[in-house]
């Protein structure tokens, strides 16, 4: 078993690299293709934090139709530029902006009970396409005939954003159904990277990346079942969560399952442009005590155990590249000099296998809505081989990378069964390795990818790569990507932060630390007129 299964890792990525072969110099076309720029920010609301709105809000220092009109005008400004939202409330939220106002100016309720029980009052929050919003677009990229689909309720997370005094703004862009690591679908088509419109925003995530690293958005609600809130995160310069599993509801997801393993996967997170922001979403959002309690212990750093890992130790996987593992050295550095602890590196031998553990544990998921298992409406699910043979002669309507998904699926449940119980016996083994590693004061350092974002459909063969990303939804183990400055290129990275379930709290103060130290979210326009801090 150990030599074939070491022959078809040697296949999968001798396919992998016959593709970069076949591929790459067409998609490096893309950089004779001008870049375009999104609009410097000029209206200071922008740059405040959602900590430092809300407060000043509540204090009536500032209205919240001033905050909701700075962020509808500035989506209005760059998305013409990024092509990130499927469909927006502005008219709604302005509102519900001047209801706020007037409650504040009606209310005798004082400031620390509104911050205790409206901790988002009046702050706009935007959210992807994927996560209900009652009266939104719900159909995730996918093109049906007909009208398409609609949200008829809100999902738990968007519900407790209102009651926490929030105001939605918008609904963003995804691939299909969620199913890739870049954004475009035959619905809204394809959305841009704010640092470079030539480049992927990454995914599935990534309409609110891109929206977050323009200075679009503040506080993005997003999901993640293999990186997908992470990875557009480090490619657009921004903070992106993935907590510990089941401290935030799933319901209202699209896709979903009823598969008892999926929410172990899968979670909905968060992403932001300012770390000091992440206890308050994410808090707001948790469906628990223990999940409050949990996203804001205090930290101190000094008792943190610090360890590192600056590979994934796969053959199926390729090293980052000198940016981003200069980027690595120079945290650890930092860490070591300013806060006196050592940060050891690390190795795990089942790492190496984290590849296929990964993709055959998620492929074995069942009941997984997609166009070709229409929990909805059963007739209208589709035969895999078909739509791909439909795709080869342009009669499908589904983008390849649904159609990619539906054969992977078909493959990885027909491995066989002991196969499947190895990589479980691999994933438990390794899983307690952690636990046992990192405690209740410890992180690991980690890769969030091999370098900042590709040009659009580059992902084809960097599949195996997503394994930095994967293994921690495989682990179920929370993480916190965190930007880490700018590459030769000029765009984003970044790195992650990991901890054991339970003790997200630690990636958060980390994170914190990273945007004290190294400056967090830059915007666009700076990082062009070259003034950013280059940190790599």
């Amino acid at each position: 078993m150990e030599i074939i299964t070491t022959v078809m890792k040697f296949a999968c990525k001798g396919f992998f690299f016959l593709l970069y072969c076949l591929f790459n110099p067409f998609f490096k076309l893309r950089t004779l293709k001008k870049r375009q720029q999104c609009p410097p920010i000029a209206d200071q609301i922008l740059l405040l934090s959602a900590t430092e709105i809300a407060r000043r809000i509540r204090r009536k220092e500032i209205r919240c139709e001033e905050v909701i009109i700075a962020y509808v005008e500035r989506c209005k400004e760059v998305n013409p530029v990024l092509n990130a939202i499927v469909e927006n409330r502005y008219e709604a939220a302005l509102r519900e902006a001047r209801e706020i106002d007037e409650f504040l100016k009606s209310t005798t309720t004082d400031e620390a009970k509104i911050s205790r029980e409206k901790p988002l009052l009046g702050v706009p929050v935007t959210i992807k396409e994927s996560i209900a919003v009652q009266g939104m677009s719900h159909s995730v990229g996918m093109k049906e005939s007909g009208d398409a689909p609609r949200a008829t309720r809100d999902a738990d997370v968007v519900t407790r954003i209102r009651e926490a005094g929030g105001v939605p703004l918008l609904v963003s862009n995804t691939p299909e159904l969620c199913l890739w690591w870049d954004t475009f679908n035959k619905v809204t088509g394809t959305t841009r990277n704010p640092y470079d419109t030539r480049r992927t925003p990454g995914g599935s995530s990534g309409g609110e990346a891109a929206l977050l690293g323009a200075g679009a958005s503040l506080l993005s609600l997003c999901s993640d079942i293999a990186g997908s809130a992470r990875l557009p995160a480090m490619f657009c310069g921004v903070f992106g969560h993935k907590p510990t599993p089941n401290w935030v509801s799933g319901e209202g997801h699209k896709p979903n399952s009823t598969d008892v393993n999926w929410l172990y996967f899968f979670t909905i997170g968060v992403m932001v442009r300012y770390a000091v922001d992440l206890p308050l979403l994410l808090t707001t959002i948790s469906q628990s005590d223990e999940a409050r309690n949990g996203f804001c212990k205090k930290v101190c750093l000094r008792n943190v155990r610090f360890f590192y890992m600056n590979n994934s130790g796969s053959v199926m996987t390729n090293s980052p590249d000198g940016d981003v593992g200069d980027a690595i050295h120079k945290l650890i550095k930092y860490l070591e000099t300013t806060h006196g602890v050592k940060v050891q590196k690390t190795k795990f031998k089942n790492m190496k296998s984290a590849f296929e553990m990964s993709i055959t544990l998620m492929l074995r998921i069942k009941n997984v809505y997609s166009m070709f298992n229409r929990s909805d409406d059963p007739k209208k699910s589709r035969n895999a081989f078909l739509e791909i043979i439909k795709y080869i002669f342009f009669l499908s309507p589904y983008t390849y990378p649904a159609l990619f998904y539906g054969l992977m699926k078909n493959v990885g449940e027909r491995f066989p069964l002991s196969y499947y119980n190895k990589m479980m016996e691999k994933k438990m083994r390794l899983r307690t390795q952690f636990e046992e590693m990192l405690s209740d004061n410890g992180v690991l350092i980690y890769p969030s990818f091999v370098s900042s974002a590709p040009y659009p459909h580059e992902i084809l063969y960097n599949i195996c790569n997503f394994t930095y990303l994967m293994i921690f939804n495989t682990l179920g183990l929370p993480v916190t990507q965190c930007p880490l400055g700018f590459d030769k290129n000029q765009l984003p990275i970044g790195i992650q932060i990991v901890a054991n379930p339970g003790c997200d709290y630690l990636t958060v103060a980390v994170a914190q630390e990273i945007e004290r130290a190294f400056g967090g979210w830059q915007e666009p326009s700076i990082m062009v007129e070259g003034k950013a801090h280059d940190v790599a």
